[in-house]
């Protein structure tokens, strides 16, 4: 406690002292040219914490002992803590602070980083767990940062920090998956987790140094602690019937029991909310005339997204003596796979560009029809690596395209009060598209499987990224029922009123 005291007192002295902060800590003119890099690492350590363990969960199986369904718990723990975490972390920032928020996620995520990369070093497979927990507890860090970068950045500069905070949620993922062979190649399994905490560390230091700006929202009502509750049971039961379903099988008496208890959990969630004086989640920014259509192709483009990134690393480490696939390492898989985080990073600054030319509507159509593309190349023209990277490059910039024009879409359609709870909703129905899309494809491919055999067939691969193609191209037609905007519209007009 006195070391974290003594950290921020540091951190007091040191942003007045570059001009950051002025004496009562309100922002200063200098303050703008550095929130954006401090929220973009943020946003960077949590994507990338979730995706990290995907190229390397076989060689986590081995070093904790535990059969691959274990292993897939390492991801599927992080996913149901940030599912939890997110939107009541987006309210709360409304309420009390997104800089408060920040930290707080971000210090959950430094200290989960380190009990997993601990626990790994021991073979310690609850403890490896408990830390993945606790990193995906900092998932509210993600919907914050809009918060705090609408309150700090200037209208001008707005909707390319809007979008690359967007793009980020994709970039730090595919970064993950890109980093973890070559750098468990390098040193070790645990090495993942500490990459993690430093970037933790970067961002903490970077986000003390800014100054915390008033809430947005009242924080005279008391909190909705039974919507919070009821959120988080159904988000629970929700991703564990869509993670699990393909182990468990998809008729079995857990899955169909988990199924019908999100459902009935879900409703009484509902009833909560429309009768809460101060809903955790106001229902206006859920399923509102201008939220409702935004939220939808959210969950669509998710779907069919994240297939390739969960599939990809398979195919590419399939070995190439059942007649498809190049046998690669984890570390080969993540080469493969680098043009996806390259190009969407290429998009990130463009996308703002295109927004005040076509609309940020048309930008993300503009994704998701590169995305059915790309997809449609995985299908049908995977038998070279080179093939593969190109039709990943192009999936880079759907992501890119995409991503960081649904960030403009929601931030302009959003009131300033809402922002963190608008984006944190959105932010969790991407981790809820990406479920079923990751455990959808899975199913598709574990399913093409001869009779007695356990190995997927090439057909399977090819239905998966074809039906995935299909869906980017439904996020095309639903994207055409969103309002048209470009991403300096209303923002801008909010923050120079």
């Amino acid at each position: 406690m006195w070391i974290a005291a003594a950290l921020a007192a540091t951190a007091l002295l040191l942003a007045r002292k570059l001009g950051l902060r002025g004496p009562n800590g309100e922002a200063t003119s200098r303050t703008a040219a550095v929130v954006p890099p401090v929220v973009l690492v943020a946003a960077l350590a949590v994507a990338l914490a979730q995706t990290v363990v995907v190229g390397v969960l076989s060689l986590f199986a081995h070093d904790l002992q535990v059969d691959a369904v274990g292993a897939t718990w390492l991801l599927t723990a992080f996913m149901l803590a940030s599912a939890v975490a997110t939107p009541i972390a987006g309210r709360l920032g409304d309420q009390h602070g997104h800089h408060r928020l920040i930290l707080v996620g971000l210090l959950l995520l430094l200290v989960g980083s380190v009990v997993a990369a601990v626990s790994t070093d021991h073979g310690w497979y609850a403890g490896a767990l408990s830390g993945r927990v606790l990193q995906g507890l900092a998932g509210g860090v993600f919907p914050c940062t809009f918060g705090l970068a609408r309150q700090l950045v200037p209208s001008r500069r707005l909707p390319g920090v809007v979008a690359g905070l967007s793009a980020m949620f994709g970039v730090g993922g595919a970064a993950g998956m890109v980093a973890a062979g070559p750098l468990v190649d390098a040193s070790n399994l645990a090495a993942v987790f500490w990459l993690v905490a430093g970037l933790a560390v970067v961002a903490l230091i970077g986000t003390l140094l800014l100054p915390a700006p008033r809430p947005t929202a009242s924080r005279t009502a008391r909190p909705d602690l039974l919507g919070g509750v009821l959120l988080a049971a159904t988000l629970v039961a929700l991703l564990l019937a869509v993670s699990q379903g393909r182990t468990w099988g998809w008729s079995s008496l857990p899955v169909l029991g988990l199924a019908c208890a999100a459902i009935v959990l879900g409703a009484l969630f509902v009833l909560v909310e429309q009768r809460a004086a101060a809903p955790l989640v106001d229902l206006r920014l859920l399923v509102g005339r201008q939220l409702l259509a935004i939220n939808a192709v959210t969950v669509v483009i998710g779907v069919g997204m994240f297939a390739a990134v969960t599939l990809l690393p398979l195919f590419a480490q399939t070995p190439a003596h059942l007649g498809y696939g190049f046998g690669y390492s984890p570390s080969r898989s993540g080469l493969l796979i680098a043009p996806i985080g390259l190009f969407m990073v290429i998009a990130a600054p463009l996308t703002p560009r295109l927004a005040r030319r076509i609309g940020a509507r048309a930008v993300f159509q503009v994704g998701a029809m590169l995305a059915a593309v790309g997809l449609a190349g995985l299908a049908f023209l995977h038998h070279q690596p080179m093939t593969v990277a190109l039709s990943g490059a192009v999936l880079g910039l759907a992501y890119g395209f995409a991503f960081g024009s649904l960030g403009s879409l929601v931030v302009d359609a959003a009131a300033v009060e809402d922002t963190g709870t608008a984006t944190g909703i959105n932010t969790i129905l991407r981790t809820v598209g990406g479920a079923i899309g990751s455990a959808i494809a899975v199913a598709i491919v574990a399913g093409s499987a001869k009779p007695g055999t356990t190995a997927p067939t090439e057909s399977g691969y090819t239905t998966a990224f074809a039906a995935s193609a299909l869906v980017a191209l439904t996020a095309v037609v639903l994207a055409a029922a969103v309002r048209s905007s470009s991403s300096s519209g209303r923002v801008s007009a909010d923050l120079s009123a």
